[in-house]
């Protein structure tokens, strides 16, 4: 076993409050893993918006105080319990609610994926929830074939930019828009989407031209209150409607009359509770993902890579929407 320091460093949430009030450094013991776990050294940990909303007690999830957060991370398996299918020196994606802004974390088996050879800790760490909640949205709920449109709204976010990725990698005609011409530059040099456009408002005459006049096949929808209002009249006959998040603000209504008489579906997307109740198509989900990352056909793009103690900064940046992609913290650096 590698030798470990006497404790390790984590960012721990004591108090549920404004503004990382309740947010700080801590140290703790390291933990020892037991059967079925393993011991992971965190080399890059990825924070996305449902880990500030924690902070403050409002995501669905309420762990107990104090808590670490961070839901995904990448590292070295250091050690093993016993019947753990990992072995020491294994390179690992970490899924879990809590624990990835920490130094070292112990985890069940079935929490760690294997990191493709080809990508870096910080591009694993930004894999999983972004990419598989494109994944379950885009080719599993909506159904995707290529040369069909899709519309990504937020699309310089984390999960909006994965959508932008996977569309392209899927063979899809991809239209991303953002809300500032920097943003949107940053889409175009990253991932050359068919169109960008401004965002939020001011989309329907502007794709309605694009498509024909048609509408789009998919809309990729995180953002929801007035944009999600628009895309109900810009959504084509028979094209799905897929509700991911409402990090706008506002939760969006709509009335029944308009998708029937427009013919389209809307449909809400939770891709990890679709994973828990239907737990083959999820492994397929997850496996899909893992093999388009190890061809290199997605690429996670990392807006910034921050010691631990920079901590709040990575915070701020989240909560004012200065992120392109994720931001992720180091814990040993």
């Amino acid at each position: 076993m590698t030798m470990l320091p006497p404790a390790m460093r984590v960012l721990e949430v004591s108090a549920l409050a404004p503004d990382l009030a309740g947010v700080g450094l801590a140290d703790r013991p390291i933990p020892q893993p037991g059967a079925g776990q393993a011991l992971v050294r965190i080399e890059a940990a990825s924070l996305g918006f449902p880990d500030l909303l924690m902070t403050e007690g409002l995501y669905q999830a309420k762990p107990a105080l104090p808590f670490v957060p961070g839901m995904e991370a990448a590292g070295e398996v250091i050690a093993v319990g016993e019947g753990s299918r990992w072995q020491a020196g294994d390179r690992v994606i970490v899924a879990t609610l809590t624990g990835a802004v920490a130094q070292y974390g112990v985890h069940a088996d079935a929490a760690l994926l294997p990191l493709p050879d080809a990508m870096t800790y910080a591009q694993g760490a930004s894999l999983r929830a972004a990419y598989i909640t494109a994944y379950t949205a885009i080719a599993r709920i909506g159904q995707a074939q290529p040369g069909e449109t899709l519309v990504v709204h937020g699309a310089a976010g984390g999960v909006g930019l994965a959508a932008v990725d996977l569309g392209k990698a899927l063979g899809l005609t991809v239209i991303a828009a953002a809300s500032s011409p920097e943003k949107r530059a940053a889409i175009q040099q990253l991932y050359a989407p068919d169109h960008v456009l401004a965002g939020p408002t001011g989309l329907r005459e502007q794709i309605l031209e694009l498509t024909g006049g048609r509408g789009a096949d998919l809309v990729y929808d995180p953002v929801g209150g007035d944009v999600f209002d628009e895309a109900c009249r810009y959504t084509a006959f028979g094209g799905r409607l897929l509700v991911v998040g409402f990090a706008g603000g506002r939760i969006a209504e709509v009335r029944t009359n308009i998708p029937l008489i427009k013919g389209f579906s809307v449909v809400g997307v939770r891709a990890g509770e679709y994973g828990r109740r239907f737990p083959v198509r999820g492994a397929e989900d997850v496996a899909a993902i893992l093999r388009l990352a190890g061809e290199g056909r997605i690429r996670p793009h990392v807006h910034s890579a921050v010691p631990l103690a920079d901590w709040r900064e990575a915070y701020l940046a989240m909560r004012e929407r200065r992120v392109i992609g994720r931001t992720v913290i180091l814990p040993h650096a």
